[in-house]
């Protein structure tokens, strides 16, 4: 029989082996090391899996409310961001707006788009200032990018603009480069048409369209659109050019009526 001893160090010895054997680096025990491993892997993961799914249970309730916190976190933080790029576009808007009023050696007043009619979508808007803020009809409407219209009714605190690509919308009108003059009209399909152009002016597309000082709504050199086609008929000498505005409709949130 050993003695106490012995037994001591046979304890010590099974103690001390599985640190030896897995901590040492010796190549010889890799491999070995590696099959211990994996071959225990198995068993652990089979024996732990009730215990995994247990929990699962337990804990179900409180995982689903963190989720539905989470989520509603989630939505709040979306609909801000959504409303942080609507107040970054809409003061880029702004910035344009007054920088084209400081250009303006007339007096003008800013207005919000407040209402189409989708039926003459092409046709008319209504504004949220009227005759308190010294609007009157006639007067021209113009943002940033070019002519807009003019003032067709006046309320107290709102107007109606008639678009330029209404069919009743007209105002005298010049093309930049060869100072051509004509009288451009709406069309109601998004377009406008410049017609009385002198039958040998030198006209080509892409030649820009400005407003004329003959005009007796609006200033002088504000910009219309561009020629897109030039037609030519037999029984009218006198070239008419179709022109797509500088103005994007659909877009408009804000414009200028000037005043004087």
């Amino acid at each position: 029989m050993f003695n106490r001893k012995q037994k001591n160090l046979v304890y010590l010895f099974i103690f001390l082996f599985p640190f030896f054997f897995f901590f040492t680096q010796p190549k010889n025990f890799t491999s070995f090391k590696t099959a211990i491993v994996s071959g225990l892997s198995q068993p652990i993961a089979f024996i732990s899996f009730p215990f995994k799914e247990l929990k699962k249970l337990l804990f179900y309730h409180r995982t689903f409310d963190e989720y539905i916190r989470l989520r509603k976190e989630t939505d709040i933080l979306k609909t801000r961001l959504t409303g942080m790029d609507d107040v970054i576009l809409e003061n880029a808007r702004l910035e344009k707006l007054i920088e084209f009023k400081r250009k303006l050696v007339y007096s003008s007043v800013a207005a919000n788009v407040v209402g189409r009619d989708p039926s003459y979508w092409n046709s008319t808007m209504i504004l949220d200032k009227g005759e308190e803020d010294g609007l009157k009809i006639g007067q021209p409407v113009v943002n940033a990018q070019g002519v807009v219209g003019k003032i067709a009714e006046v309320g107290k605190n709102e107007s109606k603009v008639i678009l330029l690509t209404d069919p009743q919308f007209s105002t005298a009108a010049m093309i930049q480069r060869s100072r051509e003059s004509g009288l451009v009209s709406g069309t109601l399909t998004g377009l406008c048409r410049m017609r009385y152009i002198d039958e040998k002016a030198t006209i080509r597309v892409g030649d820009k369209v400005i407003t004329s000082k003959l005009s007796s709504s609006f200033p002088e050199s504000l910009i219309i659109g561009e020629i897109v086609e030039i037609q030519q008929s037999p029984n009218n000498p006198s070239p008419q050019c179709v022109i797509r505005p500088a103005v994007s409709f659909s877009q408009i949130e804000e414009v200028l009526v000037i005043l004087n």
